[in-house]
């Protein structure tokens, strides 16, 4: 009886905290739009060739799980961060008529103030720009640029699945999370950048240093595909749907919100500081090196045709009392890769199988499927916790068959001219895969728990063997044993292909190279790894 009188007192307290710090106004204005028709004029160069049009492959080729009304949509594939920065920022300088983004990440850092002061632009030529971020990780600098850019005419500015408060602090944050902690731990995991209605950049990439080689001490290795024709509506009613849910919340409905044509000014000030100290670094000097014709979106090229689907979560997901798989893309994702007839190539930062996802990988090699998997080492993770589930499962998966690849902390090819002299690491944040040659996942969601019950995701399953072969080298370049070791089980006479020892084969100057434990981490890592692993959280993760 005692213990019960705490429990209930202690809820109490923590709901009393709650709605003591509540900002929220109950007058908010939150209306209903929709994505813009498609752009009179192209956003990109195709060559000669319009985004609407039926490319002349289309007629040869069979409707598979991608088809879609035997349309082919064009793609370039982003894999230099560089690249992928200024092709959004590219992006949103022709924009015409409107910019809806979507993102689990949107820092308040250089590169982030880059596409901020880049979106204020557009916003200034009349664009409309619709910014959806969600909440789980804005910190006084973000929110004071979101508020700052929602004051503009042509911008608005929602945070998807919110905590209660404006800006809580670390008692609140922690008594939010307990009371309603179902809620708050489903996020929106989504990343979309779409122009004109015409174009979109849709893949891995959050916004922030690290997604664009820009950070100091480490940066992600990150695929997005840039994507043009009937593709791309989908991508925009996707988006609709998020930004109309109950579950967006403009930033000014909360009291307090610096929100102001003042905030505004100061911010485009600020934008404008920091900017230009941006543009006079080493890191901008290196990528204007590399990109002596302009960003992927400004340039004349080779464009990948096929047809494609855009595979997206419905944002009720995050509501449900009990799952509802019709509202997830996980299934779908699942009936492709089973599917696999010769190859798999899969690539995925965080990789937590379940019980049955190491089944059907493990039946896939035992047939004769060809499965490659690359992940990070511990060395390159930036989620312990994750490692610590993932590692108790590669034993098993590499005995059965499985090739299994973990990125090196420090590749060994470099990407960008931005990191040459600078030692920097490098973490996979990649979220993609390759069946039989020819079919081609690119998104945000990952092998896990996380990425298939809880938070929302999305990406582009397109139908294109040029394409397939673009990722299948990116895949191939970050395996070289320069980059990744390679996993395999050492027999008792020490020869690989045994079934006993976990080992990590590698090279160094040129020469074959075998390790017995984990690569390039000292004794807190492992320790870490060993507390996690006590910890029942792996439907967490």
């Amino acid at each position: 009886m005692q213990v019960k009188t705490l429990i209930k007192t202690a809820s109490l307290a923590l709901l009393m905290l709650i709605a003591a710090c509540s900002t929220l106004r109950g007058d908010y204005a939150k209306p209903h739009t929709e994505a813009l028709p498609a752009a009179a004029e192209p956003t990109v160069q195709t060559d000669g060739l319009a985004a609407e049009d039926v490319d002349p492959a289309a007629k040869n080729v069979d409707s598979g799980p991608a088809s879609q009304a035997g349309v082919h949509s064009g793609f370039r594939l982003l894999t230099l961060n560089s690249n992928a920065l200024m092709s959004r920022v590219a992006l949103a300088e022709r924009a015409k008529q409107s910019i809806d983004l979507q993102y689990y990440i949107f820092e308040d850092d250089e590169t982030g103030r880059l596409i901020a002061q880049s979106l204020l632009k557009a916003a200034d030529r009349g664009v409309r720009v619709r910014m959806l971020v969600d909440d789980i990780t804005k910190d006084s600098g973000s929110l004071k640029l979101f508020e700052a850019l929602d004051a503009h005419e042509n911008m608005e500015v929602r945070l998807f699945n919110p905590f209660n408060t404006r800006m809580p602090g670390m008692l609140s944050k922690t008594a939010q999370m307990l009371v309603e902690f179902r809620r708050l731990n489903r996020r929106m995991h989504n990343k979309a950048f779409i122009v004109d209605n015409r174009v979109a950049i849709i893949g891995g990439r959050n916004i922030g240093d690290d997604y664009f080689d820009a950070n100091e001490k480490n940066n992600y290795r990150d695929l997005d595909l840039l994507a043009i024709g009937p593709v791309v509506p989908a991508a925009s009613h996707s988006f609709d749907a998020y930004w109309n849910d109950e579950a967006s919340l403009p930033v000014s409905a909360y009291h307090n919100a610096k929100d102001s044509p003042i905030d505004l000014a100061k911010a485009r000030l600020e934008l404008d500081k920091h900017v230009r100290k941006f543009a006079e670094s080493d890191f901008a000097q290196a990528v204007i090196e590399e990109l002596p014709d302009g960003a992927t979106a400004d340039r004349r090229g080779q464009w990948f045709w096929g047809t494609s689907v855009l595979a997206a979560d419905q944002p009720e997901k995050i509501e449900l009392g009990e799952d509802q798989p019709n509202l997830r893309i996980a299934p779908a994702i699942r009936k492709l890769i089973t599917g696999a007839q010769s190859e798999l190539l899969l690539i995925t930062p965080y990789f937590v199988p379940s019980d049955q996802d190491a089944l059907d990988l493990i039946t896939l090699a035992k047939r004769g499927v060809a499965t490659r998997v690359l992940t990070n080492s511990l060395a390159s993770t930036d989620q312990i916790a994750v490692h610590s589930a993932y590692a108790s499962r590669r034993r098993a998966l590499v005995g059965g068959g499985l090739e299994l690849f973990e990125l090196k902390p420090v590749a060994g090819v470099t990407q960008t001219a931005a990191q040459l002299d600078r030692p920097s690491g490098v973490s996979l944040h990649a979220k993609s895969f390759v069946v039989d040659s020819r079919y081609v996942f690119v998104g945000s969601m990952n092998m896990d728990n996380r990425s298939k019950l809880l938070n929302t995701e999305m990406g582009l399953i397109v139908d294109s063997p040029a394409l397939a072969k673009a990722v299948a080298q990116y895949f191939a370049t970050v395996t070289l044993p320069a980059n990744a070791y390679r996993l395999a089980l050492q027999g008792k006479d020490g020869a690989a292909g045994g079934d006993g020892q976990l080992i990590w084969i590698t090279e160094e100057n040129g020469q074959p190279k075998t390790l017995t434990s984990e690569p390039e981490t000292g004794l807190m890592k492992k320790v870490e790894v060993m507390l996690f692993k006590l910890l029942p959280i792996d439907g967490l993760l």
